[in-house]
């Protein structure tokens, strides 16, 4: 077979992910000597091998040329991903971090890119606010452009409560806590459009932030107010949203508010441990709450519990922690367990996968998601046989211990 061919051409010249080669290119210009004569050879040798066995071997050929092309995305990006370019990096150095951080497809195409670009030269040290899935040329003007650096920036981690993010905030600003709770209390005045906060099932509920501060990375501006801060990540809030058009199509495809989809994001986001789970949890809240797989259109989720505690000062507890009292509270607005449908508000603030994972989750009868190990794995459930096998799987994974397991 060709495909098994050793056509002679070293490590650094076939395009292999940036982990697995990182010194194949050592000098500041990324070059290696010799390395485009080795694959000019190689290539003659492929055409040579291709042409003896005849126009058969054109998908042979094509399967060989794939070595020489440099893997790289061919679109802008998608979410966001934090950078640091740190004293003394090389490009190979930066490449390496960009692969990590899944912006580019490969080290040698942000080598090559900016081989490409004289200006390369001066990016700076610091850290860059990039997309995931970059096409390496864009990712060099992005780090090009004084805006991508972030020079007094935080970070608000997908999934963070409100409460939280002010808290993340007061230490970055030393604005004190009380201000952003303070900010807080009117959503509409910090940006967010009234009608979000309509609903089909009928429930009401505080206008609450919750759910609206987008996490991202921020550049907090000299002397920025609380209300300031809490409007700029509004405001991103509303540019992903736009961006995914998340208002018409949870009208549309899903045929329920926007709201209630922000909800049902915020619920995946604070129920997964892994983003690869975020559209199948989606999918269980709404065949729980909308399609009728169960009786009491009940969630029964103890994250909106332990958002409960936490509005109250309360450490979470984990589920086999927690009292009847707790899951039976009829006075927690927050309790799934007795009480049809969705909370009264969003649990957390829930990042891009998330949003899109709440607008296209996949098909399934699930009624049930549960982490059965350690490492964050989901199971789901149709039915209480599936059930009773997801808590055995628990149990032997000691995710779960006590009675439950007895």
């Amino acid at each position: 077979m060709i495909d098994d061919l050793d056509l002679g051409f070293d490590e650094a010249e076939r395009g292999e992910k940036g982990r697995h080669r990182r010194s194949a290119v050592r000098k500041r210009n990324g070059k290696s000597g010799g390395g485009r004569g080795k694959t000019i050879f190689a290539l003659l040798m492929a055409l040579v091998l291709l042409g003896g066995i005849g126009g058969g071997a054109y998908v042979g050929f094509d399967r060989i040329r794939n070595h020489f092309v440099t893997p790289d995305y061919d679109g802008p990006g998608t979410g966001e991903a934090l950078v640091e370019v740190k004293a003394g990096d090389t490009l190979t150095d930066i490449g390496n971090s960009l692969y990590d951080a899944g912006v580019v497809k490969s080290t040698k195409a942000f080598i090559e890119a900016a081989d490409a670009n004289s200006r390369s030269k001066n990016i700076q040290v610091g850290r860059y606010k990039v997309r995931k899935q970059m096409k390496a040329a864009d990712v060099i003007t992005l780090m090009l452009d004084p805006k991508s650096r972030v020079i007094n920036g935080v970070t608000i981690p997908e999934g963070t409560i409100t409460l939280n993010i002010y808290q993340i905030l007061s230490k970055q600003t030393k604005i004190p806590v009380k201000d952003f709770q303070d900010a807080a209390k009117d959503p509409v005045k910090l940006g967010v459009p009234a009608f979000w906060f309509n609903r089909e099932d009928g429930k009401k509920g505080p206008k609450s932030i919750e759910g609206f501060l987008y996490p991202s990375t921020y550049e907090i501006p000299p002397k920025a107010t609380a209300e300031q801060i809490l409007s700029m990540m509004v405001d991103e809030f509303l540019r992903v949203t736009q961006q995914l058009d998340f208002v018409d199509r949870a009208q549309k495809e899903r045929k329920i508010s926007p709201y209630e989809a922000l909800i049902t994001a915020s619920i995946a986001e604070a129920e997964s441990v892994n983003a690869v789970d975020l559209p199948k949890v989606s999918r269980v809240i709404y065949n729980r709450v909308y399609a009728g797989k169960i009786g009491c259109k009940c969630l029964g989720i103890d994250s909106g519990i332990n958002y409960y505690l936490r509005l109250q000062g309360k450490d979470p507890k984990d589920s086999d922690d927690l009292l009847q009292s707790e899951i039976n509270d009829l006075k927690n607005p927050y309790n799934t367990h007795n009480v049809a449908g969705l909370p009264i508000t969003p649990i957390s603030n829930p990042g891009e996968a998330a949003l899109k994972g709440a607008l296209e989750p996949p098909p399934g009868d699930w009624i049930f998601f549960m982490t059965i190990d350690q490492k964050g794995t989901m199971g789901y459930g149709s039915n209480d046989a599936e059930f009773r096998q997801l808590i055995r799987k628990m149990c032997d994974n000691k995710v779960l211990t006590g009675e439950n397991c007895t």
